[in-house]
């Protein structure tokens, strides 16, 4: 399954896609194309040291139309050849008819166990709350915003010395575990999605 990672920053998960593949643990997924709607972002250039195709789809040459983004958007991933997507830190909300197009083929990764603190500035969120236990989920995205089926999660204990950055560093240690797990998974068709509860129907 030929897959497109959409990116805006780091590319820290991109970079745990890569390290998967490169250890032979992504297969049956390809890394088709990564493209990042900021062109500054650092993903774009470890998708070209790793030999991976990149692209960049502006999303501020689009004068805020959401629309003429996503079908540009839309249409780079079609001239790839993707058939299911991998959101890696991308950080744009996509529309209903966007996602309709990767119907249970388009994961995304949270640092929080949602459904806690969806949305931005999570592990901030949950060191203001106050919580003993954060940690991150992996899950199939729908219309809402960090609601999808759950996929994965692991949970990550919030230390009393922890500010957002320390506890955000070792979440993410977690998702870079889980997110070329989820890819594998998906790619291979072993992911079963019955309403809300997901289903690995072979060993992982």
């Amino acid at each position: 399954m030929r897959l497109g990672v959409l990116v805006s920053g780091s590319g820290t998960n991109l970079q745990a896609l890569i390290d998967a593949r490169d250890r032979g643990e992504l297969s049956p997924a390809e890394l088709a194309v990564v493209i990042a709607n900021r062109p500054r972002a650092k993903a774009v250039e470890r998708a070209r040291d790793a030999g991976i195709s990149a692209e960049v789809v502006d999303h501020t040459r689009f004068g805020g139309d959401r629309r003429s983004f996503e079908e540009a958007l839309a249409s780079c991933l079609d001239s790839f050849g993707v058939e299911a997507v991998i959101l890696a830190g991308f950080m744009r909300v996509l529309s209903p008819t966007f996602v309709d197009r990767y119907p249970r083929r388009m994961l995304n990764t949270h640092p929080s166990l949602l459904p806690a603190f969806p949305g931005v500035r999570a592990p901030e969120q949950a060191v203001a709350h106050g919580v003993k236990v954060s940690g991150c989920t992996i899950h199939f995205v729908d219309a809402g915003v960090d609601t999808g089926p759950i996929i994965f999660q692991a949970a990550v204990p919030v230390l009393d010395a922890d500010d957002a950055a320390s506890l955000h560093r070792r979440i993410l240690a977690e998702e870079h575990a889980l997110l070329p797990k989820a890819a594998r998974l998906m790619a291979a068709g072993a992911l079963i999605c019955e309403d809300r509860r997901v289903r690995v129907v072979e060993a992982a």
